[in-house]
Order: structure tokens, then C-alpha cells, then sequence
């Protein structure tokens, strides 16, 4: 029973971390936008994970050595292009506001990343889980919609704009979709990058890591790649916008305590999420990151109601409630398929002590 609780248990808290880090970046004010992006990144990509995973993997960079080049050049390709992703996410607020992006990447990015992997996974349609994961994903698409059309709902309710559009409204909203949907598939290559990073994460176990710990060797790989990226492209802007100058704002000591924390959220939420999915066996982070989105959107959206960001949007607030259910009923589907998937590899050795697929020579850290 403890071989099905504990892996969903770690992917529910991880939810409440990624679902809350965003609200951080409320409290931007007075740093710009690149500022406080940079010091994000390179806490939540870079200094978090290398120190959590250096405190719980023997010999950290031996393992990083030992495991496959093409499994490290995949890992940060995929964290790179998931930092792409990212910056397009931003464009499309432009085009078409928060609601609709948020919606379109959060739905594209829990599919793709679902999706993707268990497409790489062997044998995979002699998996019994797979009719639950798949039905699932599609139950977690329409609640996600739900959600999004709910939000844009509530957008123009408290600022009064019209639901027609011009034809210059309509080429900026297709314009938008686009960049919404491509930010979505990228986005989703975080999930790929890590599913790609196994054999790390093996290495990591063969130095003696605990096997829910052995998933952070593989987020330090992913991140790097993310980390270029969003380093790379902050400096960038801080660059063209002469705003270096910036990190010296006056009163700006709260902005940085916001930035620490939601990097420590953000990559809170990745870690204990890799410990969870690596508990699940090879189709853990098939299982475990669509979980793992859904939960976040409804924690987010609880946390929106209690800052009072539905205050008096009656209609959307009842939508938004019903894309919720919908929500956790996939999130159900989805957790019933790890279910399956246990019993389906029941007479394996129990992956929380020392599972087949690895071979634990030494005792091993915990956290």
C-alpha cells in the first residue's frame, strides 16, 4: 500500500509548491522583470539543485560523468528548449492575455509531457495503464479548458471588453493561439527532459542514492540546459534595456525575497515531483506530471480566490468550480493507472527499497 501512497503523497505536495510559486512574482516591484528573472533562475535552476542534489547523491559529479553523453546532451537540449517555451509564454500574455495562455500551456504541457514519454517507453501498448493514462490526459484537457475559459470569463467581467472583435483583434488572437500552442509543447519538454535523464538518475542509485533521490541527479542536468537559456536570455535583456544597474534599486529587498522563495517553490515543487514520479517506476513521470500540472492549476486557482481575484464574478467563478471537479476526477483517472501499473509489475522487488531496474551498492544519503 506505503508502494502507491507515498509516490502520489510526494506529487500532491509538489502540486501545492508549483501551484503557489507564481506568487512571487506579484512582488516584482521595484526590479524589471529581467532583474528578478535572473536572480529566480539562477537560484531555482542552478544553486537549489545542484545543493540538494550534492547533499543526497554520492559523488554528484562522478555520477553525472559516469552516465550516458547522449543521455545528457537530450536532457539539457529538452531543459533548454522548455526555457524557450517560457519566454514565448510571456509573448502570448501580449496577444491574448493570462487566462487564455495559461490555459493553452497548461493543457498542451500536461498532455505533451504525458504523452511523450510513454510514447518512448518499450512495450508500451502491452502496458495495462495505458487506456487510464490516456483517459485521463483528455479528461485533464477538458478541465483545464474549462478553467481557462473561466478565467477569460472573469478578465472581461472586471474590465467590461466586449466579446466582438475586429479584424485586426482576430489576426492578434490567432497570431497569440499560435505562440500559445507552440509555448505549450516546449513547455512540456521539461517532463521529456527529465523521462530522457533516467539513466543519470541510474547511476546516481549504483553510487548509493536512495532511488527517490536519485531523481535529482537527473534534474541538475535538465536545468543546466534551462538555466542557459534563461540566464542567457535575461542578461540579454538587462543588456538592451541598460537595467544591470537595476539590482541596486532602493527598497528593492523585498522583490528579492519573493524571487528566492518562488525559486525555491518552483524547483521544491521538481524535486520532491522527480522523488514521487522515481518511486513509480518508468512510467513515473507519465503518470506523475500530469497529476502533477492539474493539482498546481487548482491550487492556483484557490489561492487566486483567497487574494480575491474571483471577488464578484459570480458565472465564472461556478465555471471555474466545474473545471476544477473535472480536474480532480482526471487527476483520479490518471492516479488509478499507477495503481494498475504497480500491480501489473507486483512481483518485481519494491522499487522503495532496491527495485530491479537498479542495483544499489551502497547504503546511500537521504534528505
Amino acid at each position: 500500500m506505503n508502494e502507491l501512497f507515498l509516490p502520489l503523497l510526494l506529487v500532491i505536495v509538489a502540486s501545492l509548491f508549483l501551484g503557489s510559486f507564481g506568487l512571487g512574482m506579484k512582488y516584482m516591484n521595484p526590479l524589471p522583470w529581467e532583474a528578478w528573472w535572473l536572480v529566480h533562475s539562477v537560484v531555482g535552476m542552478l544553486i537549489f539543485p545542484l545543493t540538494w542534489a550534492w547533499l543526497t547523491v554520492p559523488d554528484l559529479f562522478a555520477v553525472i560523468s559516469a552516465a550516458p553523453p547522449d543521455a545528457i546532451k537530450k536532457a539539457m537540449l529538452f531543459g533548454f528548449l522548455w526555457g524557450v517555451g517560457g519566454m514565448m509564454f510571456g509573448v502570448s500574455v501580449r496577444y491574448v492575455g493570462v487566462s487564455i495562455t495559461y490555459g493553452f500551456v497548461m493543457g498542451l504541457a500536461g498532455a505533451a509531457g504525458s504523452l511523450i514519454p510513454l510514447a518512448q517507453l518499450e512495450n508500451v501498448g502491452s502496458n495495462p495503464a495505458l487506456p487510464y493514462v490516456i483517459g485521463g490526459v483528455l479528461v485533464m484537457l477538458v478541465g483545464v479548458a474549462i478553467c481557462g475559459v473561466a478565467g477569460v470569463k472573469r478578465e472581461r467581467l472586471a474590465t467590461g471588453v466586449a466579446t466582438t472583435t475586429n479584424a485586426s483583434e482576430a489576426k492578434s488572437l490567432r497570431v497569440g493561439l499560435a505562440i500559445a500552442i507552440t509555448s505549450g509543447v516546449l513547455s512540456s519538454l521539461i517532463n521529456v527532459g527529465f523521462a530522457n535523464a533516467i539513466p543519470v538518475a541510474d547511476e546516481a542509485v549504483k553510487a548509493g542514492a536512495l532511488v527517490r533521490n536519485s531523481a535529482l541527479a537527473a534534474w541538475v542536468v535538465v536545468l543546466l540546459g534551462a538555466a542557459v537559456m534563461n540566464v542567457g536570455y535575461t542578461s540579454y535583456q538587462l543588456t538592451k534595456n541598460r537595467t544591470w544597474g537595476s539590482f541596486a534599486t532602493p527598497g528593492s529587498g523585498k522583490a528579492y525575497k519573493w524571487a528566492v522563495a518562488s525559486a525555491l517553490l518552483w524547483f521544491g515543487s521538481l524535486g520532491i515531483y522527480g522523488q514521487g514520479a522515481a518511486l513509480m517506476g518508468s512510467i513515473g513521470p507519465v503518470i506523475g506530471w500530469p497529476i502533477l500540472l492539474g493539482l498546481s492549476l487548482i491550487t492556483s486557482n484557490a489561492l487566486g480566490f483567497f487574494t480575491g481575484e474571483w471577488k464578484n464574478a459570480g458565472r465564472p467563478f461556478r465555471l471555474m468550480i466545474g473545471g476544477v471537479a473535472v480536474l480532480i476526477v482526471a487527476c483520479a483517472i490518471i492516479g488509478y493507472a499507477n495503481r494498475v501499473s504497480a500491480q501489473a509489475n507486483a512481483p518485481r522487488t519494491s522499487r522503495l527499497d532496491s527495485p530491479a531496474e537498479f542495483q544499489v551498492s551502497a547504503p546511500g544519503r537521504s534528505m
